[in-house]
């Protein structure tokens, strides 16, 4: 599986083809990314406004080797001290910025290392956002799991010791709704101490519905918070809406989940901007939600067929590197999450410096859980992966390597009382 299914499918009907090719040179043929569908609901919030502020005047070629030392010279990290750690100037500071965001990992999390691995229930998706494996364009093995199967999938992810799951699908209403999602949210809380969710996003009472059901916490990827590019990228789809999609951490912490997760996906623009964009989406909702648990993801993109469509910026692992610490130095008590699409030797690196919480045992195809935990093919069809990842090691061998690392791994710190 992998990257060889992530093109276009030319067996679409003559009619989907046309459309197709309508949305991707006619910009009149999409419907207005900034503009919320009837049934979208819509918050009052500022907080999108003050992201969007502070990222507009954002130059990052306009700070000096000067700003990044008094920065890192500064007890507390400023919004100011955290845009210069950001730049370009303080690339040659890295080492210094390792050890200072070591220190505060140190600090406020000790030596541990939280463990959790996500579980695919269906890949069907009604979007056209052009670098995801899963778009409705692309020429995959669809499939959605039945309850049945969704339990089988937990009991043998239950069975390695894992305490944490991610719970994900791709982005459709008709073929995964609420109502399915709640139900595979019932399942995991029968297998599982914490739950999470990376859906499409919904409104409040759903969020409430979902938190009723088990989850504790939702990712969102906003992929890119620059507006313009989000709408060369998001063709199609309920996605395409922008700020419904910015808003969907918030409806959900009104609707009662424990935290959020804020992500883009490096490289689709500019990272730098995008860095501080979900940095600041976080800081804002801290400082609006101080009950809430709050984290932040770092992926990069992961390279497909139709790069040549998306005209990807290279986020090398230095750079990486950078914002993570920057991430640290400005969030010391925001956890840090660093996906498999990373190679094990940045993750083990990373992990003693800035990254708090691995994913371990990760599949992003569907119902194959079985065969890569132990080993034995299973009886049912599979549905093919979203992306590649980087580290396929398995949750017994990165506890184990996490141990060897001088790290506690942790596998759950929240008891239900």
């Amino acid at each position: 599986m992998g990257n060889q299914f992530f093109v276009e499918n030319q067996s679409l009907p003559q009619g989907a083809l046309e459309k197709k090719h309508r949305l991707e040179t006619d910009p009149a043929a999409r419907a207005s990314h900034m503009e919320y569908l009837p049934d979208m609901e819509q918050i009052d919030s500022n907080i999108r406004d003050a992201v969007m502020e502070q990222v507009k005047g954002f130059d990052a070629k306009g700070y000096t080797a000067q700003d990044v030392r008094g920065a890192l010279d500064h007890e507390r990290c400023s919004l100011e001290d955290f845009k210069a750690l950001l730049s370009p100037a303080a690339e040659p500071f890295l080492e210094e910025m390792a050890q200072r965001a070591r220190l505060e990992t140190s600090r406020h999390f000790g030596n541990t290392v939280y463990l959790f691995t996500p579980l695919y229930i269906a890949n069907y998706c009604e979007n056209y956002c052009v670098y995801c494996g899963f778009n409705c364009y692309n020429h995959i093995k669809r499939m959605k799991l039945t309850m049945e199967q969704i339990e089988h999938e937990m009991e043998v992810i239950a069975q390695s010791g894992m305490e944490e799951i991610l719970i994900l699908t791709g982005e459709s209403r008709a073929r995964s709704d609420v109502e399915y999602i709640g139900e595979a949210c019932r399942l995991a809380r029968k297998y599982f101490r914490m739950v999470g969710l990376e859906i499409y996003p919904v409104n409040t009472a759903e969020y409430r519905y979902l938190h009723e059901c088990g989850a504790d916490y939702v990712t969102v990827f906003q992929e890119t918070y620059d507006p313009d590019k989000y709408e060369k990228l998001h063709l199609q789809g309920r996605k395409r809406v922008w700020p419904y999609r910015f808003e969907a951490q918030e409806r959900a912490l009104r609707g009662g989940m424990r935290g959020v997760a804020c992500s883009a996906l490096l490289g689709l623009s500019d990272f730098r901007k995008d860095a501080l964009a979900s940095a600041l989406h976080v800081y804002y909702l801290q400082r609006k939600y101080p009950q809430a648990e709050l984290s932040l993801s770092c992926p990069r993109l992961r390279p497909i067929l139709n790069n040549h469509k998306i005209g990807p910026q290279d986020v090398g692992e230095r750079q990486l590197c950078q914002i993570l610490c920057a991430y640290r130095i400005f969030l010391p008590y925001v956890g840090i999450t660093v996906s498999s699409r990373e190679s094990a030797a940045f993750r083990d690196g990373i992990v003693k410096i800035a990254a708090t919480k691995v994913s371990a045992g990760v599949s992003t195809g569907i119902g194959d859980h079985e065969s890569k935990y132990t080993g034995v093919e299973g009886d049912g069809e599979q549905g093919d992966e979203q992306f590649e990842i980087n580290d396929g090691r398995s949750f017994s061998r990165m506890y184990r390597d996490m141990e060897q690392e001088g790290l506690q791994p942790v596998l759950n710190d929240y008891l239900y009382v």
